[in-house]
């Protein structure tokens, strides 16, 4: 037992490490970016008077 190697993990453990694949921390970012577009949506409706579709011409 003496001889045994202690191992680090090589993932960050920190709550808002940015990390790829299906990860909690994927849920917060993916929240935070969506939170992120909806904000602009709004302001960019309240600035414009416009809805998105309508600003952008689709509509």
């Amino acid at each position: 037992m003496a001889n045994v190697k202690k191992t680090t993990p090589s993932v960050s453990e920190a709550p808002n490490a940015l990390r790829w694949g299906f990860t909690p921390q994927s849920e917060n970012w993916n929240g935070r970016f969506a939170m992120i577009g909806f904000l602009s949506a709004v302001l960019l409706e309240v600035f414009s008077g416009q809805g998105i579709l309508h600003f952008w011409g689709i509509l």
